[in-house]
């Protein structure tokens, strides 16, 4: 009795604070943006772009984040910050992180690419965001991307091998 009378006060006090911070709704992470920046022997470094968008009618003071990058699912990339940045009331900004690659995630992502008939890629980014004196809030965003058609160029016909006569 004394341990469920625990629990309801614990639920009842998370649900308090959520409100009165404002926090009605979850704040939206997506990718903005993914460059290559080294390639290594054991691992692979990304420059990607966050997009965080914020529906609630107070900032978001985010003083950190760790997150997770999944390819049809199978570990891609991961990485964490430390920046510090304010996202308005019903508003967005973007955050410049850094995310680190395997050798053998690498390697099983470009089998899957291989793969015959694939026209497609199933993503999943999750993550944490610290936010200052508020605690961590989850996000997890989901879904596909069209990978880009790779034609081959047209092969020009070789000249005809043969023996020239004189």
């Amino acid at each position: 009795m004394k341990k469920s009378l625990t629990i309801a006060v614990v639920a009842l006090w998370l649900t308090a604070c959520a409100g009165l911070f404002g926090l009605a709704h979850k704040p939206e992470v997506s990718v903005a943006g993914l460059n290559l920046l080294q390639v290594g022997v054991f691992e692979q470094r990304f420059a990607l772009r966050l997009r965080i968008q914020n529906p609630n009618d107070v900032e978001l003071p985010i003083k950190g984040l760790s997150f997770d990058i999944q390819l049809n699912g199978q570990p891609f990339v991961r990485g964490v910050s430390d920046k510090a940045l304010t996202v308005p009331r019903y508003g967005e900004a973007v955050l410049d992180v850094a995310a680190t690659s395997t050798l053998g995630n690498a390697v099983r992502q470009l089998r899957e690419l291989q793969k015959a008939g694939q026209e497609r890629i199933d993503y999943r980014l999750v993550g944490h965001l610290q936010l200052q004196g508020l605690g961590s809030l989850p996000f997890e965003r989901r879904g596909d991307l069209q990978l880009p058609a790779i034609d081959s160029p047209p092969r020009k016909k070789a000249p005809p091998v043969g023996i020239e006569r004189t």
